[in-house]
Formats: structure tokens, sequence, C-alpha cells
């Protein structure tokens, strides 16, 4: 299955029906889903790959993947935003 963005523009209560809904019928399938709201991504993904202009840039679970010092710089402006914050 392959979802671009399924909760952008949703308030906090359909967000989270819609993230249990995700996580209901992903079960034995393999989901593809383009999301930029991180707290969704954290919660349902097994996997996920961050891409900068096409191409990989790091690929992991989401701890590994969000504090990697690249994806900090290539999405927050600095490898520095986010120190101390985990």
């Amino acid at each position: 299955m392959l979802l671009d963005e399924p909760t952008q523009g949703m308030g906090h209560e359909d967000v989270k029906r819609v993230t249990d809904l995700i996580k209901k019928v992903s079960k034995g399938r393999t989901i593809l889903m383009v999301e930029h709201n991180m707290s969704v991504v954290s919660g349902i993904s097994d996997r996920i790959s961050v891409l900068q202009r096409g191409a990989i840039l790091a690929e992991g679970d989401y701890q590994t993947v969000s504090q990697n010092p690249q994806v900090l710089e290539a999405y927050m402006g600095s490898a520095t935003v986010l120190e101390g914050a985990h």
C-alpha cells in the first residue's frame, strides 16, 4: 500500500484514528508512506528511509535516523538543533 501524507491537515483526534487504522491494516503487509509528521512516523514505522534530492541519506529505525547528523543538517538546518533533546 502506498500512502502519501495520510495525516496532512488533520486535527490530533483524527491523526490518532488514522494512525491506528494504518497500524491495523499493515499487519502482514508492506506500507510505503511519505509523511512529515514525525510523531506519526515514530509511532508506526519499523524502517525509515530519508531522502535528500532523490538519494537515500539515511536508513534504519526511527531512533537511529532521527539522531543522524546528516538528517538533522538536511531537515533542521543544523546537527546541533536537537542535541540533548533525546
